[in-house]
């Protein structure tokens, strides 16, 4: 794991966010999980804990600056991704992680008891069939559907001031032209990572979905 903290280390000061040695071991210890886990769960196609560092917990952690408010849902977030980072990083603000795949949502569970993270829980379900009160300030995912799909899906579960957050790679400028919200376009670099990232922000999704 030496490489991974080194990775983590040098990625967190390139991102510019302070992390401290608690954090840190959380975090290597939940690539741990994801590593030990994989093999029988198959809950990522990375495989090497160094490429989790960056694919995963570095990436995850680059959109950190913009999930606002004290309730935030990681919709389809898999392994935990971005969720499960963002809460080490976000003490104070609650995490409802969301998947429909139940291998998924277990290894979920277990990972919030081995890392003793108060703030996250988990709902085995849909998103369409979640019914969430209070709803959330911030609904994040690795977009998993266009976004005028995820629109569709989520916006009863954010708040009238809330925002949704679309982790996307390469964005398609014919899936842009189809919006008919406002939207912004935030270029994420994830240290280490060559690929292109970007966020995209729609403010008060719930009222113009």
């Amino acid at each position: 794991m030496e490489n991974c903290r080194q990775i983590l280390l040098q990625g967190m000061d390139e991102l510019a966010i302070p992390i401290d040695a608690k954090q840190l071991e959380l975090l290597l210890a939940f690539i741990k999980l994801i590593e030990k886990w994989n093999k029988a769960y198959n809950l990522t196609a990375v495989r090497q804990p160094e490429d989790m560092a960056r694919l995963h917990i570095l990436d995850s952690l680059a959109v950190l600056p913009f999930v606002k408010g004290q309730r935030v849902a990681d919709i389809g977030t898999g392994a935990g991704l971005p969720g499960i980072p963002l809460a080490v990083f976000l003490p104070e603000v609650e995490f409802t992680l969301v998947d429909s795949n139940s291998k998924k949502t277990r290894f979920v569970q277990q990972a919030i008891l081995e890392l003793k993270l108060k703030n996250v829980s988990v709902l085995h379900r849909r998103v369409e069939d979640i019914q969430a009160q209070p709803v959330f300030s911030t609904v994040i995912m690795r977009a998993f559907a266009s976004l005028q799909d995820i629109m569709q899906l989520t916006r009863h579960l954010i708040d009238e001031q809330g925002i949704l957050l679309a982790m996307k790679g390469q964005q398609s400028n014919q899936e842009l032209e189809a919006m008919t919200v406002p939207y912004s376009i935030i270029p994420v670099h994830v240290p280490g990572v060559e690929a292109e990232r970007c966020l995209i922000q729609i403010a008060g999704a719930a009222k113009n979905g």
